[in-house]
């Protein structure tokens, strides 16, 4: 069958937090689809997703979506029952990833380093700190640092109230000093170390999706022994969850007072965004992998969970 015979729904939007993000996705994924050859639908995704999709008969689809629903198994156990073959992990790799102290714990028994920390209900913060500050507050189950703050000496900040959506439990770690890295992985291959900086000094919502909100630099500067175990790290951490397609893992490289430092696993990504500002992007065109290429490759190795 050729490219122009495999019908591929974009599927994005949706309802989450991230919705704003997963609509650049969609439409940079689709064009890169069309360059590349295929027949393609893009849906705003609602409740009615499963109807529409019956309706529409498509041969694939490729889930540009993000947040909740779209990346935490919900649209991919819907998919497996309706048959049609899907890119990215499928339902327990996305479930678990999204979940960060369950994917934390699996990590930590693979023998992955990461932060410590533990989840509190947010009625313990008015009882003072749950940790001596600085310490990170995220979000159980959201991506694209949503929520994500950090608790510096005093800062009085308490998850709560209007501006916090994101459930009574939340996971709290104590912050890493250091530097931000992340790398790729494309069907079990890790693909470059990508350092990240932003002037903001917290790689944040806004610094990911912004215009010149963050700088990427790849290859990382940082010592061949760190980039060597950040690719063997990300490669594990996608296998130890069953993941398939494309991941992203983050990391924080504490290079503040050893040489060559300690570098940690923050978490794995079953969803990273294909925007014009995304780093996944950036690490295959690195390797000579184009983004209509990239994205093929992803719709050639779809399938729905066995």
């Amino acid at each position: 069958m050729s490219r122009a015979d495999i019908h591929v729904a974009v599927l994005k939007g949706g309802w989450s937090p991230e919705r704003e993000v997963s609509l650049s996705t969609g439409q940079e994924c689709a064009k890169a689809l069309r360059q590349a050859g295929f027949r393609v639908s893009e849906i705003d995704i609602d409740r009615s997703i499963a109807g529409t999709l019956e309706a529409l008969h498509p041969d694939v689809c490729f889930n540009a979506l993000h947040g909740p629903v779209g990346e935490d198994g919900t649209i991919q156990g819907m998919l497996n029952v309706l048959g049609i073959p899907y890119t990215h992990s499928g339902v327990r790799a996305s479930s678990v990833a999204m979940d960060k102290p369950t994917a934390k714990d699996v990590f930590t028994r693979h023998g992955l380093r990461c932060p410590g920390g533990m989840v509190v209900h947010i009625q313990e913060f008015e009882r003072g700190h749950p940790m001596t500050p600085p310490y990170v507050i995220k979000p159980i189950d959201q991506g694209s640092s949503v929520g994500v703050h950090i608790v510096r000496d005093g800062d009085n900040y308490r998850p709560g109230g209007e501006d916090w959506t994101f459930g009574e439990r939340v996971l709290v770690e104590p912050f890493i000093d250091g530097r931000e890295l992340t790398v790729a992985v494309l069907d079990g291959e890790a693909l470059e170390v990508t350092e990240i900086t932003s002037d903001r000094g917290f790689y944040d919502y806004e610094a990911k999706y912004a215009e010149g909100g963050s700088i990427h630099l790849i290859p990382a500067p940082i010592p061949d022994p760190i980039r060597q175990e950040a690719l063997d790290v990300a490669r594990r951490a996608h296998e130890a969850l069953g993941c398939r397609g494309v991941t992203r893992c983050d990391f924080r490289y504490d290079d503040t007072a050893a040489d060559p430092g300690t570098l940690y696993l923050l978490e794995i990504n079953t969803q990273p965004g294909m925007t014009p500002t995304s780093l996944v992007p950036e690490q295959a065109a690195y390797r000579g992998i184009s983004f209509p290429d990239l994205v093929a490759r992803m719709v050639e190795g779809a399938r729905c969970d066995y």
